[in-house]
């Protein structure tokens, strides 16, 4: 099982910044699988955490994940990476896992992680908005994300039609694409639309590993209650902030 580590033994280590959003656990999912020890930092995105400079020396978009690796394979001082894709990818490199070598097989893990974090996310995160958190109802917005959703859907949905994992092989393509699968119901997909998306989802539902992860995010954040407060400061963000 996989080891975590307390504030006083970084050395050598991850940090990791997190929240439980789909982002947040593509990460967790990872670490777990590859069992790489890590510190994790939670950042409450509710209540402006994300905003605090410490935590933008790591992540200047002000969004998480971010991790900072103590333990770079050049020797050299600790790194910071933020975007959640960019991750996947260092921490594949580092471990030599879920990320393969030969340049075909991580053209096929790259492509569709980059459907991941170009499409799947952010489709189905603005569908998260209007549907769960908008302040008003907006038909045409729910619609045009409901509908774009259940588009991407049907591209995942073909192409696990003649095998068992995104790539192939389990890789972080699977880990990235996931958690955005996993909140079907509220982004208002039925996946008896989608049966070899089904059987995708069941079968990484059903890893140790990831079990981990999700558990991990119940003492975190898993059921916090978002309030008109944290809409503001999740929604309304300018260039300029008080």
């Amino acid at each position: 099982m996989r080891r975590r580590i307390n504030a006083a033994t970084t050395e050598n280590m991850i940090d990791l910044y997190y929240w439980a959003t789909p982002n947040g656990h593509k990460i967790t999912i990872f670490l777990e699988e590859a069992d790489v020890s890590f510190r994790l930092l939670p950042v409450n995105i509710g209540k402006g955490e994300q905003f605090d400079p410490a935590f933008l020396r790591h992540a200047p978009n002000n969004r998480i994940p971010a991790i900072v690796d103590h333990s770079p394979r050049d020797g050299g001082e600790p790194i910071s990476i933020f975007e959640s894709g960019a991750i996947l990818q260092y921490l594949g490199r580092k471990t030599g896992l879920f990320y393969p070598q030969e340049e075909r097989a991580r053209v096929d893990v790259d492509q569709w992680l980059f459907w991941q974090v170009g499409g799947l996310g952010p489709m189905a995160g603005q569908n998260h908005h209007f549907v769960q958190y908008a302040s008003e109802s907006v038909p045409y917005a729910i619609e045009r994300y409901v509908k774009e959703t259940n588009r991407l859907y049907g591209v995942l949905n073909r192409r696990l039609a003649d095998r068992e994992f995104i790539a192939g092989e389990y890789s972080i393509a699977d880990m990235a694409c996931y958690p955005w699968i996993v909140p079907h119901e509220r982004q208002r997909q039925n996946l008896a639309d989608f049966p070899h998306l089904a059987r995708w989802l069941e079968t990484i539902a059903a890893r140790p590993a990831v079990q981990q992860a999700y558990a991990l995010a119940e003492t975190v954040n898993a059921n916090a209650v978002m309030s008109e407060q944290d809409k503001q400061v999740l929604f309304g963000q300018t260039a300029k902030r008080d």
